[in-house]
């Protein structure tokens, strides 16, 4: 959302998906207080393990940057940090209610407040332009039916975001499913890689096309299973 402060820079993988918590140190200047680098180290190893599958570490690291963020007493921050947490469950089609956000909604700023909204499936037009660049692209593309320009999302993660937003709202087409599960697996990230496969398969046996159906499914057994023959 371009909302990292401009005395910062933000990291790479944060501000590809726009919700940098002014996290990393500047090039020049004062050491980077502790709470910061605890909570970008515990957020990008959560995000990592959710997408590989691994609830438990999960959890571990997103409760240690929620304490890292709650030494400062900057809602704004937190409601980031939730935020980024729910984009990894869109990407992977988990679509829950963005609890954490909510809790903290009435003190985020409307930057957040729209990209929540945007993951909900439930973006206002008005609140478009709140988006990030990437996000705002494929959300004008939905409203006339064109074809989201996914392939023009370099991050891997804010790809896999904006397709599932398409398909939460009902504008996916097997385009957009089949560049989901080729980012998928082109990352080894396990759990949105199985979403999307399954979502594959479902639409080909909708389609009749039996034969596709049967291959995806022992693409999906492969990734359930590890690697491990039956």
């Amino acid at each position: 959302m371009t909302i990292a402060a401009a005395s910062t820079k933000g990291f790479a993988r944060w501000s590809a998906l726009c919700l940098g918590l002014t996290l990393a140190a500047c090039a020049s200047g004062p050491p980077t207080p502790e709470w910061q680098m605890n909570a970008h180290a515990a957020s990008q190893k959560a995000q990592d393990a959710y997408l590989a599958g691994d609830t438990r570490v999960e959890q571990q690291e997103w409760d240690r940057a929620r304490e890292a963020l709650a030494r400062t007493g900057r809602l704004d921050l937190l409601a980031r940090l939730e935020l980024l947490r729910c984009a990894g469950r869109v990407a992977s089609l988990v679509f829950e209610p963005c609890a954490g956000f909510e809790a903290l909604r009435q003190d985020a700023p409307a930057a957040e407040k729209a990209y929540a909204d945007y993951l909900a499936g439930q973006l206002a037009l008005q609140d478009m332009a709140l988006l990030p660049t990437a996000q705002r692209n494929a959300a004008q593309a939905a409203q006339t039916d064109a074809v989201a320009p996914l392939s023009g999302i370099e991050d891997p993660l804010s790809r896999l975001v904006a397709a599932g937003v398409l398909l939460k709202t009902g504008r996916a087409i097997p385009a957009t499913v089949s560049m989901a599960v080729e980012t998928a697996s082109a990352q080894g990230w396990r759990r949105p890689l199985l979403a999307w496969l399954g979502v594959q398969a479902q639409r080909a046996l909708a389609a009749g096309d039996t034969e596709a159906a049967a291959s995806l499914q022992r693409r999906i057994a492969i990734v359930e299973r590890g690697g491990k023959p039956d």
